[in-house]
């Protein structure tokens, strides 16, 4: 039967990893070790993590390519919470022996935090909380939500989920993607348009798409250039779907009203990041995910994919392709 020594749990950042899990349930001589911080330089992460031969990292903040794996030589065990990790490379653990198992999730708290961008932009409420606790009353004036046009691009679980809070809102609901047909976007409660007419109707616009080849920049300067000065643009998927330098730009000429980031070009965001100082956005720390009943699925099932492979039956595993 398949024997793991070492385990090894990444970016909790929190410090709540263990405290969220069955972790007793666990056999006593596997070694458990938390680490609450992220390191990108690829030589230190191999020699931090070359001891385990059991490793569950958060959703994609720590890629594991090619070169990494490679200078991993006791991985036996590689786990991803979510069922999709595209930070992961496959093809090279199924070379290497090495089993990929992912987990559930509890509901889609990303919709909870899209929402929570939009209302503080639209209504103004952190710069109205901060005026307050300063002294100040009433120092803006908001928008309401209620007539308005959000613009959906990736009508998917999450932003099929996004739209229907938007249309209970009382907003029109239109969406774009590369594969949306008409009769989905309408199951979905939106109509489908154009991606310029999208960009171009959308009072706020939101993105709920994989990212990949061909979505990386999907929002450059050029669709930055076809919004209203006074929409807004929130994204909770993953950053680099948008130009950020493009972004920022936009932002400090004042060509779009605000931006609701959730993700960023580069995670965690590093103190100074050119992001922190553009007017008129709502910034958190990719808390899409970072819920407690999520955390609590996460490694329930963590735990559960550990016994599995232990009794040579893994559940939840993932294949390449």
């Amino acid at each position: 039967m398949p024997k793991l020594h070492r385990l090894a749990i990444l970016d909790d950042y929190q410090g709540m990893t263990l405290k969220l899990g069955p972790w007793d349930s666990l056999p006593g001589d596997l070694q458990v070790e938390v680490f609450r911080d992220t390191i990108t330089d690829p030589a230190a992460l191999a020699a931090r993590l070359a001891p385990f031969d059991a490793i569950l990292i958060m959703r994609e903040r720590t890629p594991f390519r090619a070169g990494l794996l490679e200078r991993l030589p006791n991985l036996r065990l590689l786990m991803t919470t979510g069922m999709r990790n595209a930070s992961v490379d496959m093809a090279t653990c199924a070379a290497r022996g090495v089993t990929v198992c992912g987990t559930g999730g509890f509901g889609s708290p990303t919709v909870e935090i899209t929402w929570g961008l939009i209302l503080n932009l639209a209504r103004r409420l952190a710069s109205e909380a901060e005026s307050l606790r300063a002294g100040g009353w009433q120092q803006a004036l908001g928008s309401t939500l209620e007539g308005k046009t959000l613009g959906v691009m990736g009508l998917g679980n999450l932003g099929g989920k996004v739209a229907k809070v938007g249309a209970a809102l009382g907003m029109k609901v239109i969406a774009w993607s590369q594969n949306l047909t008409a009769e989905k976007a309408a199951a979905g409660g939106a109509t489908l348009v154009s991606k310029e007419e999208l960009l171009a109707q959308a009072d706020v616009l939101t993105l709920h798409l994989v990212l990949s080849d061909r979505s990386r920049g999907i929002v450059g300067a050029g669709e930055l250039a076809r919004m209203k000065p006074t929409a807004f643009i929130v994204n909770t998927s993953r950053g680099p779907l948008i130009d950020q330098d493009a972004l920022i730009a936009a932002l400090r000429e004042g060509r779009i009203a605000g931006a609701g980031l959730d993700v960023f070009d580069i995670e965690p965001l590093p103190p100074g990041h050119p992001i922190l100082a553009a007017p008129n956005t709502m910034l958190t720390p990719h808390l899409g995910y970072v819920s407690e009943e999520n955390y609590r699925v996460y490694f329930r099932d963590a735990v559960a994919n550990i016994l599995g492979y232990l009794e040579g039956k893994p559940v939840r595993e993932l294949k390449a392709g």
